[in-house]
């Protein structure tokens, strides 16, 4: 194999690196006229997506582990967007639900992918396109993975 794919422009993962980073600042300006940084504003898509949910759904959702994901429900909780229940039938279980001010939230947030797309310059068709793609990407990936812990 030549050393062309030793490039750091020709690696993968620089690319996506380097594009998350920047995504990320990009939402930075708007999450933060919403007082929220962009994992609380990961969990909070999920829960507007789907209202009482247990903690390991949101890590699951999230491909994080609960040692990362339980500081930030305890930031969200104390901030009266979620609160935290164990569940009636295993108390094992701890379910996080939006509080009223936290659905509250969700329509001052509305404007928020419209501001990225408008930012990127994404069409709709380009956007579906790549996010296709890239979900492919990660299935593939998280296959490989179950695979190798599988053998």
């Amino acid at each position: 194999m030549n050393d062309e794919y030793l490039r750091l422009d020709n690696q993968l993962c620089f690319l996506f690196y380097s594009l998350s980073r920047a995504i990320t600042r990009m939402y930075g300006p708007l999450l933060s006229e919403l007082g929220l940084t962009y994992p609380q504003y990961l969990v909070l898509l999920i829960l507007w997506e789907d209202d009482n949910i247990e903690v390991n759904r949101i890590t699951e959702r999230l491909h994080m582990d609960t040692g990362t994901v339980s500081p930030m429900l305890k930031r969200l909780e104390s901030a009266g967007l979620i609160k935290r229940s164990r569940s009636m039938e295993d108390e094992r279980k701890v379910i996080i639900s939006l509080t009223s001010k936290g659905l509250k939230l969700k329509e001052k947030a509305l404007g928020v992918p419209a501001e990225l797309f408008c930012k990127t310059g994404l069409t709709m068709d380009e956007y579906r396109i790549m996010k296709n793609n890239l979900f492919e990407l990660l299935t593939r990936i998280e296959d490989a993975e179950s695979c190798k812990k599988n053998k």
